[in-house]
């Protein structure tokens, strides 16, 4: 099982490159910013916030079996709660995060929970240095702006499978920054650099220093060699040619590409064979792989003095003689072999400039959706699908943590619909506070998240989409008391009267207004901390009068209420003993139990079965 945040900060600090190059390291070549080690300290420290499920929403009809994940709150502690649960399993992920204009509204969040004596210790700092850190809070800067998007990025590389893709979108204001961040050897590297597309998001262009800014760009990175970016499907595509198959456009087999040559790709270098008398559909030439008498023989020609090769393999082109692969006179009386190429889809290209991708078209695709400009500059729902289309495949799971309007949500809805995908999506937002006198606020939306939730219900309506999604909101605990108890809390304590602490988890003592009992917060939280996903079935399972819960298809109980007793101890081990119940491992939320029943539990558990369960604690 993966070792969670602790595996992430020993590999932080142990991260050597595998090749260091001596003059590199003497030069200090790196991207340097005030809070570069304090943003990846934080990667690895623990939230310490709950996840809270939306019972109310998450029970209805549609929603009860969805695959697909709204979590409302800070992204960072959002994508800590995922981590042992969806480590290596996200297929793509998509984020648009703030952009730094100056005018954008960022500044940085992320709270310093540390004295600066602390800090000096723990990052091994001078009291200068710390003060230059804990001045980043609540600024534009880029050093604040890298401090605050590194974390994310880190435990994003993390989520990624060894074959996913990330995507970002960013302008120019950092988005050099940005690339020499995905760069470093202990994110992405370079190595993994996919591509920069720039996107001409706004054909008007916007005033930027006496120069009208028309593009944002799109960062494209890969987790390790593995991954592939999938060829864009255009539906609406129109063929020049056809024949009994169906239409087609032609396209040269000779490999353009000077770095492969008949000496480093021999296996790709071969003569084909040309009959000048026999025309195949009109214009198109019979050809062999075999040498025949009068035929004309055809290796592919030199480029810039080096010998150029095919394509395909001979074995290809012999499964396709005649098909796929033919002849086709040229001007100058010469030959040249061509592909039939059939597929109605295309290689991305480094530059985006239809109308498919301007903000405009994505305001207004919101606008008719929600009844009102609820929100600034959302991407447009195609330009989301040419990316999703580009990174994931047809049961992905999705990744958004900058959710904003929920335009991903949205765009895999649509896409699943064009093309009878699977996609699942998860989608992370702040419940940030839409402007007081904006249209967002006057449509009845308090928050952000609440108009992505709202979008995604509306654009499922639309689409004829019943996938649902299960919302959940993190929260803290908001009463220092309840706090003070938890910290004091001593196990061992013979005499002690145990409160109910799982209700201190519940909606009303938390900062939120959702409604879930304490005992569904922490379920929820332990079971995605535990590696089981958050749409993962859970089970009942009674012992005399108490209830236990465990996920479908495991071997783990959970024993979180208060009420457990000897009946209780009695019947579990008859269960075990009967094998009607199989487990191997028992979580015990101690602040529940009661010094007697829990060294009942324990010492039947250890003397009166034979088999292995590990007993958990959890305080």
């Amino acid at each position: 099982m993966f070792e969670g945040l602790q595996a992430i900060r020993k590999e932080l600090k142990e991260a050597k490159l595998e090749n260091p190059d001596k003059e590199e390291i003497h030069d200090g070549y790196q991207l340097r910013f005030v809070g570069k080690d304090y943003a990846k300290f934080i990667t690895g420290l623990p939230t310490e916030t709950v996840l809270v499920p939306d019972t109310e929403w998450n029970n209805q009809e549609q929603n009860r079996n969805s695959e697909n994940i709204f979590i409302t709150g800070n992204n960072l502690d959002a994508l800590k709660h995922l981590l042992n649960a969806y480590v290596g399993r996200i297929k793509m992920i998509y984020i648009d995060p703030p952009y730094n204009t100056g005018s954008d509204g960022f500044e940085y969040p992320d709270k310093f929970e540390f004295s600066s004596d602390e800090l000096k210790v723990k990052l091994g700092l001078s009291e200068m240095e710390v003060a230059r850190i804990k001045a980043l809070q609540g600024k534009s800067s880029h050093s604040a702006w890298l401090t605050f998007i590194l974390p994310r990025l880190i435990l994003a590389k993390y989520l990624l499978a060894e074959n996913g893709i990330i995507f970002i979108s960013i302008d120019d204001n950092e988005q050099t920054n940005l690339r020499a961040l995905c760069n470093d050897i202990s994110l992405f590297g370079e190595s993994n650099f996919v591509g920069q597309i720039t996107v001409a998001s706004n054909p008007r262009g916007r005033d930027y220093g006496g120069i009208a800014r028309m593009h944002d760009y799109l960062l494209v990175y890969k987790k390790t060699s593995e991954a592939e970016i999938n060829n864009i499907r255009d539906e609406d595509k129109k063929f020049p040619f056809e024949d009994n198959m169906g239409g087609f456009e032609i396209r040269e087999l000779r490999n353009r590409n000077i770095a492969f040559t008949s000496e480093n790709r021999p296996n790709l270098y071969y003569p084909f064979y040309i009959n000048p008398n026999k025309i195949i559909d009109n214009e198109f030439y019979e050809i062999s792989l075999e040498k025949k008498e009068n035929w004309i023989e055809l290796y592919p020609k030199e480029s810039q003095g080096y010998k150029t090769v095919w394509r395909w393999g001979k074995e290809k082109s012999k499964n396709n003689l005649n098909i796929n692969i033919l002849a086709k006179k040229m001007k100058d009386g010469g030959y040249q072999i061509i592909e039939k190429y059939r597929e109605k889809n295309h290689m991305a290209r480094s530059i985006w400039n239809t109308k498919e991708v301007n903000t405009e078209k994505g305001t207004l695709e919101l606008k008719n959706l929600m009844g009102a400009k609820v929100f600034p500059f959302p991407k447009p729902v195609d330009m989301i699908c040419d990316i999703i289309e580009m990174g994931s495949n047809h049961d992905s799971i999705v990744l958004d943590f900058f959710a904003g309007s929920a335009t991903t949500a949205h765009a895999v809805m649509a896409l699943n619909s064009k093309d009878n995908g699977h996609r699942k999506y998860i989608m992370v937002q702040l419940d940030e506070p839409t402007k007081e006198d904006g249209e967002a606020r006057k449509a009845g939306y308090r928050t952000i998240d609440q108009i992505a939730r709202d979008r995604i219900k509306k654009a499922a309506k639309q689409l004829g989409d019943f996938s649902g999604f299960k919302h959940y909101k993190l929260a803290k605990i908001n009463d220092t008391k309840i706090l003070e108890k938890i910290d004091e809390f001593n196990p061992n304590d013979k005499t002690l009267i145990c409160d109910n602490m799982v209700e201190s988890f519940s909606g009303k003592n938390l900062n939120t207004t959702l409604k879930a009992s304490g005992m569904q917060t922490l379920l929820t939280t332990w079971l995605v901390d535990d590696g089981y996903a958050l749409t993962t079935s859970v089970e009942e399972k009674k012992f005399g009068s108490y209830t236990a819960y465990t996920p479908k298809e495991s071997r783990r109980l959970y024993l979180i209420d208060t009420g457990w007793n000897s009946d209780a101890t009695k019947d579990l081990l008859n269960k075990i003993g009967k094998n009607e119940l199989i487990v191997q491992s028992i979580v015990v939320y101690s602040h529940s139990f009661d010094f007697t029943s829990l060294t009942e539990l324990k010492n039947n558990l250890k003397s009166v079965l034979s088999n292995d369960i590990k007993l958990i604690e959890r305080f």
